[in-house]
């Protein structure tokens, strides 16, 4: 029983990454879809596995984007995935942002938030190499979540 429940972390700890690599090697993947040309925010059910809705992304979107990145405090210990951890959401950046935690500096244009029920949030950052950063951070995405629609609050 209790090696079924390992396998089942590593293969949702591993769809996890998998989506977020393939959806961040190919942005072509993710039409533009608003006038201001910006590629939309998905929601990626990990018990589907697979992007459950596609949203229109909006300055909301940005500014919610951006208040994470502001209050990142550091990069996260290495993520354990489990059954709590329910929804990745890949939002595209207008711009690209730098993040300098400590001697770590990492560019990108894209942001995987993992919201994982009665955990803090994390965001996971792949540098030019694909390389992925795993980041904590304090910003409140409960109106980021709300205005998603998913989960249902």
């Amino acid at each position: 029983m209790l090696h079924k429940q390992i396998a089942a972390m590593l293969l949702a700890c591993c769809s996890l990454f998998l989506y977020a690599q393939v959806a961040a090697a190919h942005p072509a993947l993710s039409t533009p879809s608003s006038e201001a040309g910006l590629k939309p925010v998905q929601v990626f059910d990990v018990a589907a596995g697979k992007v459950i809705k596609t949203i229109p992304n909006d300055a909301d979107y940005q500014a919610f984007a951006a208040s994470w990145v502001k209050s990142i405090t550091g990069l996260a210990p290495q993520l354990t995935s489990d059954e709590s951890c329910s929804y990745v959401y890949r939002v595209p950046l207008e711009k690209a942002v730098s993040i300098k935690v400590n001697e770590i500096t990492v560019a990108s244009d894209d942001l995987f938030l993992f919201y994982c029920k009665d955990k803090p949030p994390l965001l996971l950052v792949f540098d030019e190499k694909r390389r992925p950063y795993l980041f904590l951070f304090k910003a409140d995405i409960k109106p980021f979540i709300q205005k998603v629609g998913v989960p249902a609050l």
